[in-house]
């Protein structure tokens, strides 16, 4: 914990994604003190080590569990870089915010995408319902949270179910648990390396016809945009849910971001 002194520099960031490092080591050299918050402990290894950054691992309940961490630690600003689709946690955030007066900021990636004909927005991860799925192969990239539903449920349609889950304990568990066939499953992270992306190929294996995934903006979203692009697969994207959020200010910009915050402090 800092001291009273400096405690005007204190600035809570929850991430579930990338975007929670870059901020940190950006608001680290301007000498600003950052608590992390993640849900595991391999998502805090991306974080640097620094006397000024401590990383809090673990779930955050309810609204109280955050108005009680800012008031311990003299958070100044909050700033919530979660997962587009974690809403419970951005809505807790949102309300603990508005009823104790503390800034509250929210990084949302952007997702840019260029609309073709093998490619539909869907709203609900059980809305592929304008093509037949029958003897078709669908491939879920999407988490492994509701992996075992989605999959139950695109069965019942007659598709043939393939699923690509990341090397995590939980992830892997969740698949293997489910319905789909263990053939059916494999384990990777989202490639990073334009000119060779694994999913590609896996595609071309598996021979797919239909990608599911989430509109998270994130490197996985982008690989399955560029290996549907000029295929005859198609993709479909669950839209990104709409977050009741009424008090924060919402950024797409590192830099907007942390010129925000270094104004804020004036």
């Amino acid at each position: 914990m800092q001291n009273q002194g400096n405690c005007y520099k204190n600035v809570w960031i929850l991430s579930g994604t990338s975007d929670g490092p870059v901020i940190a080591n950006m608001l680290l050299e301007l000498n600003y003190s950052v608590f992390a918050s993640v849900l595991t402990y391999k998502a805090g290894q991306a974080y640097i080590d620094n006397p000024k950054l401590h990383i809090i691992t673990g779930k955050l309940n309810n609204k109280d569990e955050i108005i009680n961490f800012i008031k311990k630690n003299q958070i100044r600003f909050v700033v919530d870089a979660t997962h587009p689709f974690a809403v419970i946690i951005s809505e807790n955030l949102n309300n603990a915010c508005k009823e104790i007066n503390t800034p509250f900021f929210l990084f949302e990636r952007n997702s840019l995408i260029k609309n073709t004909n093998n490619f539909s927005y869907i709203d609900d991860l059980k809305d592929i319902n304008n093509v037949d799925l029958e003897n078709k192969n669908i491939l879920l990239a999407i988490g492994s949270r509701f992996l075992s539903d989605t999959a139950n449920y695109y069965m019942k349609c007659k598709a043939n179910v393939f699923t690509r889950v990341l090397p995590t304990y939980e992830s892997i568990t969740k698949a293997f648990g489910s319905c789909i066939k263990n053939s059916n499953i494999a384990i990777l992270k989202p490639s990073k390396n334009n000119k060779r992306i694994l999913e590609k190929k896996l595609c071309d294996f598996w021979e797919i016809d239909y990608v599911l995934c989430r509109e998270s903006g994130s490197y996985s979203q982008k690989n399955w945009e560029r290996i549907i692009s000029g295929s005859n697969m198609k993709l479909f994207l669950v839209k990104r849910p709409k977050i009741k959020n009424d008090y924060s200010y919402s950024f797409n910009q590192y830099k907007d971001l942390i010129n925000h915050i270094i104004k804020s402090n004036y």
